[in-house]
């Protein structure tokens, strides 16, 4: 069996920058193991595969350990495999996926997602999360992912993990936000991920779903502008609509090749 491969890099206008993104266009379903193994071979933090139904799009993500019941960087990636690779003629494209129907609008080059709100609430930090910090934050917030609140941009550059400590606790499937008010952008923020191949996701998509609400609430403005101080880095546009979020961003493709499945 022969499948098409696309590398994509999202949440960025230049390639080797934002975060790299495997998609793999189906006919039907393979069976869960191949998926995996597919997207262990990749080597990426996420292969997206999905099925054209023709009025709507199955999608599903997968991290070399799990499948993600959201993934925004990944998501775009296949928006952006659609439109220009797969000749998708729609300014706006309808995913089905684990948490209902997702849209995709295409306006201007970017990729408008829509996706579920989850405002965090007020936590208390594991103290094993705590023991890993070498920086300690200010705020703890929990939602799908904890959300840990710094008061400046330069504690998220030089926040690290002791990640032998970090590994030890199972966050499945989330992981843990640092953010803080930005310098040169609305906020800023970087995502880790215990026990994950990766430890660090360059730019996190589906992170946003708490941070966007968040920020909006805490600065009194409901449209935003955010990086993600990854090595990669990435540039988000976001916009808080009350029960939903709007992540948006750019995307380009670093390669495309053909795998072959016996």
């Amino acid at each position: 069996m022969k499948l098409e491969l696309y590398q994509i890099d999202s949440f960025t206008e230049e390639i080797f920058r934002g975060n790299p993104a495997c998609v793999v266009p189906l006919k039907n379903w393979l069976p869960d193991e191949t998926l995996f193994k597919i997207t262990r071979e990749n080597a990426v933090a996420e292969t997206a595969f999905f099925i054209d139904n023709g009025d709507t799009i199955h999608l599903r993500w997968f991290t070399p350990e799990i499948e993600m019941d959201l993934c925004g960087h990944a998501t775009l990636a296949t928006a952006h495999c659609l439109v220009k690779h797969l000749n998708y003629q729609k300014n706006r494209i309808v995913f089905e996926t684990q948490v209902g129907e997702l849209t995709v609008d295409i306006k201007d080059g970017a990729y408008y997602m829509d996706f579920p709100s989850r405002m965090p609430q007020p936590s208390t930090l594991p103290d094993v999360i705590k023991k890993s910090l070498n920086i300690q934050p200010k705020e703890v917030f929990k939602s799908r992912d904890y959300v840990l609140v710094y008061e400046s941009e330069e504690e998220i550059k030089n926040i690290t993990i002791e990640r032998s400590i970090f590994d030890l606790i199972n966050l499945d499937p989330g992981g843990v936000v640092v953010t803080a008010p930005g310098t040169d952008s609305d906020f800023v923020s970087r995502y880790f991920t215990p026990q994950s191949t990766i430890l660090e996701d360059p730019v996190t998509g589906s992170a946003y779903c708490s941070l966007i609400p968040f920020w909006a609430l805490r600065l009194g403005n409901d449209n935003l502008f955010s990086r993600q101080l990854s090595e990669r880095e990435g540039q988000l546009y976001c916009e808080n609509k009350k029960e939903r979020v709007i992540v948006a961003g750019k995307a380009r493709t670093y390669s495309q090749g053909l795998i072959w499945i016996e």
